[in-house]
């Protein structure tokens, strides 16, 4: 089992002992296991197996025994036992915004719902205004967070699904007479959101791959089958497309998987005026031999190569067909991280640790950018304690050579707007991170003031995961997003592109409008452990499909010209 498969059996436990009103202490041991858990590195497995589990950090007897119960026998006894107490609906109804464990088992001992549906017809009927800490503006919002769910439509992260499709592609090329696997798809186009994995696959025998892939262990059945197509259902609720072409058709047959939809019908239109046609014939008719790869493919459209993050019909043709296509970040031009977590606050790793990561990925600088002082649940340091952490900041500079750790703080923007640190420490502090981390109710012009009070703030470098989704999750608060995209503009304020899966906030539509107004975004990770140091490429992607280029990004800087930078604003 993979590590994020244990993480959430201990998190679901965690929820399901809350629902019951289980002690406080036991369910945040729960929860910070599947947070530690989550972030190892190295398989659960092989830690296992050598007899390491009580050495994890964090990671005490009685977890570590259901953790090795888990791997021997791929359950846990107390688990299932919860499962078949509690209705599953009600982890559904513990799933919406604003409702959580607590409030879910009081809807359900109390007007007896357990299902979504239930629920909205619960609150259609005015019969959930009358509970505790409950309202009709709580109905309505309810309805509101069903029906968003709803349309979803079994939609997954990203990151997910990426996971899976590596998993099954490493199988698939290892398969006799596989020449080539590639992912198609919304995951090559890096949408944060997949509803199925397309994979194509380059081998003469089509049912002997299917077959093969029928067999691994993270599909559940074969949904359906004909001579070069199959469709899996796996046990991760995700299905998977396959395509199998003789290599001769891998390249078309990997661009059409690739789509989008409306960009293949904006490439139609745009042959339809060359009285040309798009697809594999015509394509094969014009380049006579096998395809090298995609570029190939738009030569013989009379188009530029368009990467696959721009294929979405957002004026991508018109722009390759004048010539004018951005030339997009790269994960390589990514020189440091400007937003993550130790374990001063509620990160799981030393400033030291953080540091050698960060080398290893060829970093110049990152910034140390704990939590500060009013969010009390993610260990918020005090101001003595956050000069603490930056005379230690300070101190290890003078012993690396050619890296740099900035003093920084991730400040909280206040519920009534400003900031939960005084101005005089953070003049004195090299980065600040200012994001909102509670209230999210507000309405959107008491939002909208309160991050604009940030914004305008001349200590504020950079404004954190700025519409505070959680994807499939908790949409994002409400909030004027064209008066905080002005207000930056005029104040020079950096806006952030969180990498984490969960949030890459901002979104590339509005990364975009950020870049036609002349910001500069930051594209931080917000790690709280090494693992999700990795997860940059995330944001890349993001900034990829916003058309953002280096000069747009103020972590592509050098450390030498990021402070310059950073003064002069």
């Amino acid at each position: 089992m993979r590590n994020v498969e244990v993480a959430w059996v201990f998190q679901e436990l965690a929820d399901l002992l809350e629902l019951k009103g289980e002690e406080f202490f036991k369910i945040r041991a729960y929860k910070n296991a599947s947070r530690i858990l989550a972030g190892l590195e190295e398989p659960l497995e092989d830690i296992w197996k050598s007899g390491r589990l009580e050495k994890i950090p964090g990671i005490g007897r009685n977890i570590a025994a259901k953790v090795a119960e888990i791997l021997s026998t791929g359950r846990l006894k107390k688990h299932e036992e919860l499962l078949k107490e509690v209705p599953l609906g009600l982890l559904d109804i513990m799933s919406l915004p604003g409702i959580g464990p607590k409030k879910a088992g009081m809807i359900y001992e109390r007007l007896g719902v357990f299902s979504l549906d239930g629920l909205a017809r619960a609150a259609k009927e005015g019969r959930v205004r009358d509970l505790p800490g409950m309202s009709g503006k709580s109905e309505k919002e309810i309805i509101r967070y069903i029906e968003l769910k709803k349309d979803r439509g079994g939609r997954v992260l990203l990151a997910m699904a990426r996971d899976l499709f590596m998993e099954l592609s490493d199988y698939i090329k290892m398969l006799p007479g596989v020449v080539r696997v590639e992912v198609g798809g919304s995951v090559r186009r890096w949408q944060e959101t997949v509803g199925d994995i397309d994979l194509v696959a380059a081998a003469s025998d089509p049912q002997s791959v299917f077959d093969a892939v029928a067999t691994h262990p993270r599909v559940r059945e074969v949904v359906e089958k004909d001579q070069s197509r199959a469709r899996f259902q796996t046990y991760w609720g995700i299905t998977v497309d396959l395509e199998v072409v003789p290599e001769e058709a891998f390249v078309p047959a990997l661009f059409f998987c690739t789509g989008s939809h409306a960009h293949l019908r904006r490439l139609q239109s745009f042959l339809a005026g060359k009285g040309a046609n798009l697809d594999p014939a015509s394509i094969a008719n014009v380049c006579r031999e096998p395809l090298g790869d995609e570029r190939e493919v738009y030569a013989s459209i009379g188009l530029p190569y368009i990467p696959p993050e721009l294929r979405e019909d957002r004026g991508e043709v018109e722009a390759a067909s004048e010539h004018r296509l951005p030339d997009l970040l790269e994960l390589g031009d990514i020189k440091g991280d400007l937003h993550i977590h130790t374990s001063w606050s509620d990160g799981l790793c030393t400033i030291e640790q953080v540091v050698a990561r960060a080398r290893q990925k060829g970093y110049e600088y990152i910034a140390v950018t704990d939590h500060s002082q009013s969010l009390k649940i993610a260990k918020g340091l005090s101001l003595n304690r956050l000069k603490e952490q930056h005379h230690e900041v300070m101190s290890l500079n003078k012993k690396l050579d050619n890296f740099r750790v900035f003093t920084g703080i991730e400040v909280d923007i206040l519920p009534k707007g400003g900031l939960d640190c005084p101005d005089n420490i953070l003049k004195e502090v090299d980065l600040v991170v200012a994001s909102v981390h509670s209230a999210f109710r507000q309405d959107s012009e008491t939002m909208t003031a309160r991050i604009i009070s940030a914004v305008e703030n001349k200590n504020v470098d950079i404004i954190g995961h700025l519409t505070g989704r959680l994807i499939t999750r908790r949409e994002g608060y409400a909030l004027d997003l064209e008066r905080v995209l002005e207000a930056a503009a005029s104040c020079d304020t950096i806006l952030e592109i969180n990498s984490s899966p969960a949030r890459l906030d901002l979104n590339d539509v509005n990364a975009r409008m950020a870049k036609e107004k002349g910001l500069k975004v930051a594209i931080n990770t917000d790690a709280h452990d090494l693992k999700r140091m990795d997860e940059m490429v995330y944001g890349v992607a993001v900034a990829r499909r916003a058309w953002l280029e280096t000069e747009d990004v103020v972590n592509t800087l050098s450390a030498g010209a990021l402070v310059k930078y950073l003064k002069d604003k």
